[in-house]
């Protein structure tokens, strides 16, 4: 099969020959129909993200299931499946709590004594989050598939995988915003994007769209965004707290990953609101709140891992919700792309100047 294959960082993919491993026991095989480039993608290629290397990257993928191992039983060849990265057990605390999403557990991968699933020219070559979605075809552990219903299009249900499960599941799940609250987003990717319209669709009142890009805070608008603050022009945490009377917002959802302006998504609560973070910060990397205000005033900041989404549950009431025109993923996709076109399409990304491209394998 073919696939992007990233060796060298500061070096662009290059499309290689690569040969994929039968299916183990708990394993399936997928035909990718599309996948989207993401930011997680972006930040190991940048160097941002320590990855092993060489790697086929990738990992917002949906597709069709073409064999599966013999200990499979949720998913058959034929269905068609988002790959969500949240590998689980099914039997830890974690996931006997309802945070699936926690678990990571090492039986996804496979193991130092066996097969490598991918290689080049017989070398093994790692699957980025266990998927490696860059690639005609991928190998996942099964906790990973998800069925969905045929009438879903597939560059649609790509995008379910990672970025609108992020930032849907940050509102809806993770900040668990309710009717008549108020919710500020920093950042208006893909993630962010999908995080106004989560804040939207739980009936948040006011929901305030942050971000340096006029293109994306138009964007914002049709997402559900009620107000929009260009950061280039103003502090955001000053234009935040001016058009709530110096309130402040119950909850502000960051989306970007970087420490300022986590520390700004902190600063625009109202006593009692809670600030977050859906960006993937770089390793080693700390963020500083004022410690008095988390007591006087309870104002709160938490992490925000994929969500908090249970894949088989969320991710098909999302497919839903996108079928009811209540999801909006369709005018989340700048292009589509055929692979060859992989490098181009990061270095739009990198410039912010789209807000998610996806590739699509044609038959």
């Amino acid at each position: 099969m073919k696939a992007a294959v990233f060796r060298e960082i500061g070096k662009p993919m290059q499309i290689e020959e690569v040969a994929v491993a039968e299916p183990g026991p708990r394993e399936v095989l997928v035909r990718v129909k599309a996948v989207g480039l993401c930011h997680s993608d972006l930040h190991v290629i940048d160097g941002h993200l320590p990855a092993a290397l060489p790697i086929v990257l990738g990992h917002e993928a949906a597709g069709i299931v073409e064999r599966v191992g013999s200990a499979v039983t949720n998913v058959k060849p034929g269905d068609h499946v988002i790959a969500n990265l949240v590998f689980h057990c099914g039997h830890c605390q974690h996931c006997l709590s309802g945070h699936p999403n926690r678990c990571m557990p090492s039986e996804a991968r496979r193991g130092a004594g066996e097969a490598p699933r991918l290689t080049a020219n017989g070398q093994p070559l790692e699957q980025f989050c266990g998927t490696g979605s860059f690639a005609e075809y991928m190998l996942v552990h099964d906790s990973g598939c998800v069925a969905i219903r045929h009438d879903m299009p597939f560059d649609c249900a790509c995008l379910i995988s990672c970025g609108v499960t992020t930032g849907f599941g940050a509102a809806t799940r993770t900040a668990n915003v309710h009717p008549g609250e108020t919710v500020v987003v920093i950042g208006c990717g893909g993630v962010g994007l999908a995080a106004v319209n989560g804040a939207s669709v739980a009936g948040a009142r006011r929901v305030i769209a942050v971000d340096r890009i006029p293109m994306k805070l138009e964007m914002a608008k049709k997402f559900g965004a009620t107000d929009i603050i260009d950061a280039s022009t103003c502090d955001p945490v000053e234009a935040v707290m001016a058009l709530t009377e110096n309130w402040g917002v119950d909850h502000a959802i960051e989306a970007i990953g970087l420490p300022q302006t986590a520390q700004q998504a902190y600063r625009m609560l109202a006593r009692g609101g809670t600030a977050t973070i859906a960006g993937v910060i770089s390793p080693g990397v700390n963020i500083e709140v004022p410690g008095i205000t988390l007591t006087i005033g309870e104002r709160a900041i938490q992490g925000s891992y994929m969500g908090s989404v249970r894949p088989p549950i969320d991710i098909p009431r999302y497919v839903e919700l996108y079928m009811q025109g209540k999801l909006k993923v369709e005018e989340l996709i700048s292009q589509r792309i055929p692979l060859s076109r992989i490098n181009e399409a990061f270095e739009e990304l990198a410039r912010g100047s789209v807000a998610r491209s996806v590739i699509v394998f044609d038959d």
